[in-house]
């Protein structure tokens, strides 16, 4: 059974266009992506799976193993059921979808996200962060998640869940990009038609839940910010400059 991490990277971005090459000191997003990946414990090969040259063209000069896939994917899950598929990866392989535009993405987190499939048998896992700045609450580019005592998603939004009808609370999780799941749940996943919740919060984990299939919730201690504005970039040199996502 191996475990594989798959960086879906589209050069294309509505808000951000080329994104993955846009250089936080000095190195293109994409590399710090795939440089954390690289010190995960539990992972055996990492790819970045791209549908453009300028990308598998800096992988090829880094030595980053990568997969030109489809233009025409409207989903980063998508992406990295092709490149699974390219890769002909047994339907019991563990698949790990790490964002491509989240350069602080932390190993510690990545390995968390796998360890339910070590021990049991989920269909799908992914990250919550407890918030600490309260502007994310707020804030629709931080999606907010709510689990239950059994650590399954109840729903994910871009709304301030839960809402505290007699004052304030402190109980907000943002959900983290990096989904993991075994090959064969990531082909039924991709086969389902977008569902009606995920149309309208733009957020294809909602498919899912909508149909009825589990995700298991694993807290993480460390955050991940995605780079989604070009006034993110500022932020996360930072953020690197200072170590904050190793503390």
């Amino acid at each position: 059974m191996k475990k594989v991490i798959i960086i879906p990277a589209r050069y294309g971005s509505t808000r951000l266009g080329g994104k993955p090459l846009i250089k936080i000191l000095g190195k293109p997003v994409i590399e710090h992506v795939y440089q954390r990946c690289r010190k995960c414990e539990n992972i055996d090969e990492i790819y970045v799976a791209t549908d453009d040259e300028r990308i598998e063209n800096f992988c090829k000069s880094a030595n980053i193993n990568s997969i030109m896939t489809s233009k025409e994917h409207k989903s980063g899950t998508d992406r990295v059921y092709e490149a699974a598929d390219k890769l002909k990866l047994a339907d019991d392989d563990i698949i790990i979808n790490v964002q491509g535009d989240q350069p602080l993405v932390h190993p510690i987190s990545v390995d968390d996200a796998v360890t339910p499939f070590l021990n049991g048998s989920p269909l799908m896992s992914t990250l919550a962060y407890k918030i600490k700045n309260k502007n994310e609450i707020t804030d629709p580019k931080d999606v907010k998640v709510v689990f239950s005592k059994k650590g399954k998603a109840i729903y994910f939004s871009r709304a301030s869940i839960p809402f505290p009808r007699d004052g304030e609370t402190d109980y907000y999780y943002k959900h983290l990009g990096i989904y993991v799941y075994k090959k064969s749940f990531l082909k039924t996943f991709t086969s389902l038609p977008k569902s009606d919740l995920e149309e309208i919060e733009k957020l294809e984990q909602l498919r899912a839940l909508e149909y009825g299939y589990d995700i298991e919730i694993v807290i993480t201690d460390y955050d991940s910010p995605e780079v989604d504005l070009e006034s993110d970039i500022s932020k996360i040199e930072t953020l690197l400059k200072n170590n904050i996502s190793d503390n």
